[in-house]
């Protein structure tokens, strides 16, 4: 079973007719995901990997009915592409330019949340469900760091999650769904929205965050946690302990504010909730196994 995308899901990609659109278009179907129909403004009639390519949503939809869309498009032109989706009755979406004006950010989360959708991004390498499908720009030697499994992963970052998967990969484990949320202040889902869906997933055991400095995300999940609405393992694994005090690092939303989003007090709140804190990737493996008691197997 799969969190946010299946088999059975059919993908519209906007900006297809774009290098990165193109590019990742066709590494998508090669990994068994099932896009139908690309839009382009301007481009209707072309096509990319026998994918057709119309002028809108709207008309792609029309003509090639599509449960979810990925958005290759850059950021200023981010809002209207998701707008366009929303409208045209599409309820996932993964966007993953970087830089979407802040109050842009806003207006798109609230929009998805009171149409009853759900957007992953921006600033995401996007979600995969190994062996099943994927949304997003995950590098071609996926197959060797991305292993079918039983471990749900959430991350707010694109290099960490290559190297803490590729721990739990070769601790034995395996990968359910991954779904990154992104690096920026404001991201169209956050960690704590996701907790049910991974709940209720019979095909996770338990899960995984890479978080970071900044934000409080992190302590949303402690929350949960501690409210009982989360209760299988959870193992986190933070980045930015060594980040000198009082500076924003990397991501718009690594930045402490009030006093909140160190990594310190993240860890201090996830342990007090019963989560397992590595401090390096390595370790996480390990902590799996000291929480699941066992080893669940390389298959979903």
């Amino acid at each position: 079973m799969s969190v946010f995308i299946d088999r059975d899901d059919t993908i519209l990609i906007q900006g297809i007719t774009g290098s990165e659109g193109s590019f990742w278009t066709r590494h998508m179907i090669e990994l068994g995901t099932t896009v139908v129909v690309g839009v382009t403004p301007g481009k209707e009639g072309q096509s990319v990997e026998g994918i057709p390519v119309y002028h809108s949503v709207r008309r792609a939809v029309a003509a090639h009915p599509a449960n979810a869309a990925m958005i290759f498009v850059p950021p200023r032109f981010t809002k209207d592409a998701v707008f366009e989706a929303l409208d045209s009755g599409i309820r996932k979406i993964v966007t993953i330019a970087e830089g979407i004006p802040l109050h842009e950010c806003l207006e798109i989360r609230a929009a998805a949340r009171d149409r009853g959708a759900r957007v992953v991004g921006g600033n995401t390498s996007g979600v995969i469900s190994p062996g099943r499908a994927m949304m997003g720009m995950f590098p071609y030697w996926i197959e060797r760091v991305y292993k079918p499994g039983r471990i749900g992963i959430m991350t707010r970052s694109g290099s960490l999650t290559n190297e803490v998967t590729a721990m739990v990969v070769a601790a034995g484990f395996g990968v359910s769904s991954l779904i990154g949320v992104g690096g920026d202040s404001v991201p169209g889902t956050r960690f704590a929205e996701l907790l049910p869906d991974f709940q209720a997933d019979t095909g996770t055991d338990a899960v995984v965050i890479i978080g970071e400095l900044g934000g409080t995300m992190e302590e949303e999940v402690a929350e949960a946690m501690e409210a009982r609405r989360f209760n299988k393992p959870l193992v986190a694994f933070l980045g930015g302990r060594n980040a000198p005090k009082g500076r924003r690092m990397g991501h718009a939303g690594a930045i402490v504010t009030g006093g909140k989003g160190t990594v310190e007090g993240k860890t201090a709140t996830l342990r007090k909730a019963g989560a397992l804190v590595a401090a390096r990737p390595r370790e996480v493996g390990s902590l799996l196994f000291e929480l699941l008691g066992r080893n669940p197997g390389s298959k979903a």
